[in-house]
């Protein structure tokens, strides 16, 4: 798989489409890296351009710092991304990710007026809901450690390789403060549809805490669970991908009729 790096050091496009009538922004949870987007390009529609959010601290970005705080890194991600929002757009996240996808979104619509065609939350709970585990980001190296283990997203391999762990766990530490000290701002629904998706036995979020990202939309909401733990993107990850194709489908189907529509208008 070939990637490529646009001149904006926050995006990597799997597959590039000038053509697209819509873009896809992916974003990955805590130390994930944008390339487990790499073959999402084949499972979607066509006219979907997959965008894969390089956050700093990895891949050609790991020398910068990690982000700690949310507000910070929605204000670079809204400046930085704003060239590309000369298209309809749609948004999914996992985990961190979706709690960054859900900010991104709710400033894009403050800053610019642009409302996302659909915003696809995995794997997180709600934004008014905290974490029911204590914070984890300051736990001594043994425990924190055994923490990252316990979440089930690392490879063995990198797990048990010191120099691997000495780069991913600062980043970890980093991108947990930053969920762990997000503090939830009342607002506006956002008028886009919210598709969420949760793992069967993910320990950490539960399908109540999913169902509460419905008050977030005054436009149209589904929660659908999948086989696996919070990982589920991994494991899982034809039936999620075939999910969102199908929605995506249902996104362009309506912006082709409302672009008719337009057009036809005197």
């Amino acid at each position: 798989m070939k990637y490529k790096s646009t001149a904006n050091r926050w995006l990597i496009l799997p597959k590039p489409n000038p053509t697209a009538a819509m873009r896809l922004f992916c974003l990955p949870y805590a130390g994930g890296s944008p390339l487990i987007f790499g073959n999402w390009p084949s499972a979607l529609p066509e006219n979907v351009e997959v965008c894969a959010i390089q956050l700093p601290g990895r891949g050609m970005r790991l020398s910068e710092p990690p982000f700690t705080r949310l507000e910070p890194l929605i204000e670079s991600l809204t400046a930085r991304l704003e060239p590309f929002l000369d298209k309809p757009f749609a948004l999914f996240g996992h985990s961190m990710g979706g709690l960054i996808g859900f900010e991104f979104t709710r400033a894009l619509r403050r800053r610019f007026g642009l409302d996302a065609l659909g915003l696809f939350i995995s794997g997180r709970q709600a934004p008014p809901i905290p974490d029911r585990t204590p914070a984890r980001y300051d736990l001594p190296e043994p425990e924190f450690t055994e923490e990252i283990r316990r979440l089930n997203g690392t490879p063995p391999e990198i797990l048990a390789h010191p120099e691997l762990m000495r780069l991913l766990v600062p980043l970890l530490r980093a991108e947990f403060e930053l969920c762990q000290t997000y503090v939830y701002e009342p607002g506006q629904p956002l008028d886009c549809p919210i598709s969420v998706f949760g793992g069967v036995k993910d320990d950490d979020v539960s399908y109540e805490e999913l169902e509460g990202w419905r008050s977030q939309t005054t436009g149209a909401f589904s929660l659908r669970m999948v086989p696996g733990d919070h990982f589920f993107i991994q494991t899982s990850q034809a039936q999620l991908l075939a999910m969102i194709s199908e929605d995506l489908k249902q996104q362009l189907k309506k912006l082709h009729e409302s672009e008719y529509v337009r057009q036809a208008t005197p």
